[in-house]
């Protein structure tokens, strides 16, 4: 989805779990936020990307490692959300500016830039004919295409290399990616910062993008999950 440019102050997110849905047997609200979780995608890899509120338009990013039984850390960056704030993914609307709330798999990465050295995960390299297509009457809609297919106007999609600094790197989310409803969103991503909020995507610094591609490994089933603190959109619901 095109980067927004709406200035965002970046914070860091409030750990309170309210209103939250643990999961079953989880310990107390100490434990690590993906020990409270329903659900973490089955693998042993897992990013979280939490808000305040639903209108916050910045919170953290945390990306974890499951080690004998135990998630551990493996590191943390501000992140930034989109300009409308957060909405549930499964009701989202396209062209609102808000990040979908969820539990995705990550496809894929990609970047202007090429992947950084260790990076294990499928990477694509943009080039001039790389495109994300977002149109609603495209057979392609909410994929990477190369070149642009007739069926795929330009004016509904984004011209990948046009986004030199938010596209140096990326991950694919896979909201509304499998099989995808028209309307819903297309084009979200785990990319570089920009000037600020983004136009529904979530985004980081690209020290951390950088680290991020060289720790995820496909064995492991990396996900992401997107949510707030609390609420019927808290992490711990997905």
């Amino acid at each position: 989805m095109r980067p927004g440019v709406v200035l965002a102050l970046v914070s860091a997110s409030s750990l309170a779990l309210l209103g939250s849905a643990p999961a079953p047997g989880a310990g107390s609200e100490s434990d690590p936020l993906p020990a409270l979780m329903a659900d973490t995608g089955g693998g042993t890899q897992l990013i979280t990307a939490q808000a305040p509120r639903t209108d916050s338009t910045s919170g953290t990013l945390t990306w974890w490692d499951l080690r004998d039984g135990q998630w551990v850390q493996a590191g943390s960056a501000p992140a930034r959300f989109g300009a409308s704030g957060l909405a549930e993914g499964a009701t989202r609307k396209q062209g609102t500016n808000t990040t979908p709330t969820g539990l995705y798999d990550l496809p894929f990465g990609f970047g202007i830039k090429a992947a950084p050295a260790g990076t294990s995960v499928t990477y694509r390299a943009v080039k001039d004919s790389s495109w994300w297509c977002q149109d609603n009457d495209s057979s392609s809609y909410n994929r990477w295409v190369d070149p642009l297919p007739a069926d795929c106007r330009a004016s509904e999609s984004e011209h990948l290399v046009a986004y030199a600094a938010q596209y140096a790197y990326g991950l694919v989310i896979g909201f509304n990616y499998g099989r995808p409803v028209r309307g819903r969103g297309a084009g979200i991503f785990l990319h570089v910062n920009g000037q600020g909020a983004t136009a529904g995507c979530v985004s980081v610094p690209e020290d951390a993008m950088q680290r991020i591609l060289q720790w995820a490994r496909p064995e492991k089933s990396p996900h992401i999950a997107v949510g707030t603190d609390g609420g019927a959109t808290a992490v711990t619901t997905y």
